[in-house]
């Protein structure tokens, strides 16, 4: 069986199924054997592990993860990739199993239950940048039981999950994305590793789960609204960012007095508060 981080081997399946690729689904097959081993490395992929991979394309890392888990279960959406990976790419391998479905609307709860028996799962991913976000959130929001989520995304997305307070990548993404997990940077991949190429540059980041959240908020979505509203008007003060978003139904007195209390000028705005800080506004307004 032929591996398919070797660009020639890709080519070669490609043609033998005549795939077509997919502008709506954002593939981007990649094409380096370093990066995969990389990947592979990062997530600390061992004999113990069942890791789901979300778009697993023509099988390129899937094949890499057999070797090292003990279970795969592959979701992919484009039912034209699941002859080559049942028939070909993946045929040799029984630890694999191909679920043909969107994975936003799988019971993935109920799967790691069944497979796994409930425990931690790892995440592999290589993510059509256009959906990347709903996808991270969807997995953190649904409480599935992870030890971590590995996955390729475009560089300027992972920057911003693991920017700071006060850089101009921190936003709603940074704190929703650290308050679940911590976020780590493995490898920057440009363009020629994919296939077709990309624009722009990718990164792979390992977002390791919080045993526990680093802050404690009475109110997880109030914490989230929070967040949003802050930064949907960059520069607008924080103040004006909470009043006018209607949702959060606050009095402009009522923020105000809250910064006060937390030593913080009325002119503040949200770009400059931490987690912490975050949590600590969630739970005084939320009163």
């Amino acid at each position: 069986m032929a591996t398919l981080g070797n660009p020639q081997n890709t080519i070669e399946i490609l043609k033998k199924y005549d795939f077509m690729f997919q502008k709506r689904f954002g593939q981007n097959f990649l094409i380096d054997t370093h990066v995969l081993e990389k990947i592979i490395k990062s997530a600390e992929i061992t004999k113990d592990d069942m890791v789901l991979e979300i778009g697993p394309g023509i099988g390129t890392m899937t094949q890499y993860l057999c070797e090292n888990a003990r279970e795969v279960i592959a979701v992919e959406i484009d039912k034209n990739l699941i002859p080559i990976l049942e028939n070909d790419t993946l045929a040799e391998y029984d630890n694999v199993t191909v679920i043909n479905e969107d994975v936003l609307k799988l019971d993935l709860n109920a799967l790691v239950k069944e497979r796994n028996k409930g425990s931690r799962i790892k995440v592999v991913a290589n993510l059509p940048y256009y959906i990347t976000t709903p996808i991270i959130m969807g997995l953190f929001e649904s409480h599935v039981p992870l030890q971590s989520i590995t996955v390729m995304v475009q560089k300027e997305v992972a920057d911003r999950m693991q920017a700071g307070p006060g850089s101009k990548d921190y936003g709603a993404l940074s704190l929703a994305v650290q308050y679940y997990a911590r976020p780590y940077i493995a490898a920057n991949v440009p363009p020629n590793c994919f296939m077709p190429r990309p624009n722009v540059g990718s990164a792979v980041i390992r977002l390791t789960l919080h045993e526990e959240p680093p802050v404690q908020v009475k109110d997880e979505a109030f914490l989230f609204a929070l967040v949003r509203a802050s930064f949907n008007q960059r520069r607008k003060t924080l103040v004006n960012g909470l009043t006018n978003a209607a949702e959060l139904k606050l009095s402009k007195e009522a923020v105000q007095e809250v910064l006060e209390q937390m030593g913080l000028p009325a002119t503040v705005r949200g770009e400059a508060l931490t987690l912490e800080q975050f949590a600590e506004l969630a739970n005084r307004l939320g009163k």
